[in-house]
């Protein structure tokens, strides 16, 4: 039998071999899908460059998408870092972004500077709240978190449904099941494609390094990841803290639904999140929780997403070639973490050891 065993900690130079290995293997095997679908390899990469970078306007659509994974990535670190399984941030991405649109239709004259801190303070607060349902039951009952907070996300994305279908419906958007436009009012402050959301997460990435980092409470989250009775050990109140990570967490992820809906779409919609919630877990994962590595993986996922998008139009390729490419360089990549920690060894292999 095969079994699964964990490495020593591998070298920095063993990290960057594997790595790069794993990004030329990927293009390699990724070059076969294109040359299938009557394109240019070569060209090819060098058009996700270009969709990338090739003008300031689409520089700033790559970072309209690199700054709500980052802040989502964020938000799934800190649950993660206490081994708190949040799988729910497409969730509470969704329950952010209506509680901002709450905040528009009661109170839809308020002042820009006003308006703004309102939908940022009401999106992290659903956000929030959707994800400390998970985590009392958690803290109280024990429950699995994962299953949890994955079947919240289904009932956002019902609430969001009804919402836009039925009980928040444009009555002036001549039948279309649409949710009216925010007011300018309510619309994040943009130049050249960026918009205030970019400060926004600038100043999340300097307050997560403090927290996680040099903050008492961050340093009780990193124990109870490590260790539970450790944590008890030295006196950490493991109820407290599970609700207080699962409340920065959710709330992160929540405050990216403000983000979206003042900042890029305008609108709140069922199809407001585009699956960011659960590549945010990828990323989060990928980076060793460690929020340098976040920022960095967060650009680089940002350019897989707008360099595919930019591809099917500019090659007029199929969609799906697009996210075959994507969903190889992602499996190379992940596998180059499997092989950087782990190893497989067989029942001889074991007995041979011992």
């Amino acid at each position: 039998m095969i079994h699964v065993i964990k490495k020593d900690v591998p070298k920095t130079r063993d990290k960057i071999l594997i790595r790069v290995a794993a990004v030329v293997a990927a293009l390699l095997v990724s070059s076969i899908i294109v040359i299938f679908a009557d394109a240019n390899p070569i060209n090819l990469y060098i058009g996700i460059i270009q969709g990338c970078f090739g003008n300031l306007h689409r520089f700033a659509a790559t970072i309209q998408i690199m700054v709500p994974l980052l802040v989502l990535s964020l938000g799934v670190m800190v649950a993660f870092k206490m081994r708190f399984w949040n799988i729910g941030a497409e969730g509470q991405f969704l329950m952010g972004a209506i509680g901002a649109s709450l905040v528009v239709r009661i109170f839809p004259n308020l002042p820009l500077p006003m308006m703004i801190l309102t939908m940022a303070v009401f999106s992290f607060l659903f956000g929030a709240m959707w994800l400390l349902i998970p985590a009392f039951f958690k803290a109280k009952y024990g429950t699995n978190e994962t299953l949890f907070t994955l079947m919240m996300n289904y009932i956002a994305l019902t609430i969001v449904t009804a919402l836009q279908y039925d009980f928040w419906k444009d009555p002036g958007a001549k039948g279309m099941p649409k949710i009216a436009n925010f007011p300018a009012n309510a619309l994040l402050p943009s130049m050249s494609g960026f918009n205030l959301s970019i400060v926004f997460a600038i100043i999340l990435v300097i307050l997560a390094c403090f927290f996680i980092n040099y903050s008492k409470i961050g340093f009780e989250i990193t124990v109870l990841g490590e260790s539970e009775n450790t944590a008890r050990y030295l006196g950490i109140n493991v109820t407290k803290t599970i609700i207080i990570a699962a409340l920065i967490s959710g709330g992160l992820c929540g405050l990216v639904g403000m983000f979206q809906t003042a900042g890029i779409s305008g609108a709140l919609s069922v199809g407001i999140t585009g699956g960011l919630g659960f590549t945010a877990i990828i990323v989060a994962w990928l980076s060793g929780l460690k929020v340098p590595f976040i920022v960095l993986n967060s650009f680089v996922f940002a350019v897989l997403l707008q360099g595919g998008s930019y591809i099917q139009t500019a090659f007029q390729i199929p969609g799906s070639v697009a996210e075959m490419i994507q969903a190889i360089i992602l499996f190379f990549i992940l596998e180059s973490e499997f092989a950087l920690h782990y190893r497989f060894v067989s029942d001889k292999e074991t007995r041979e050891v011992a």
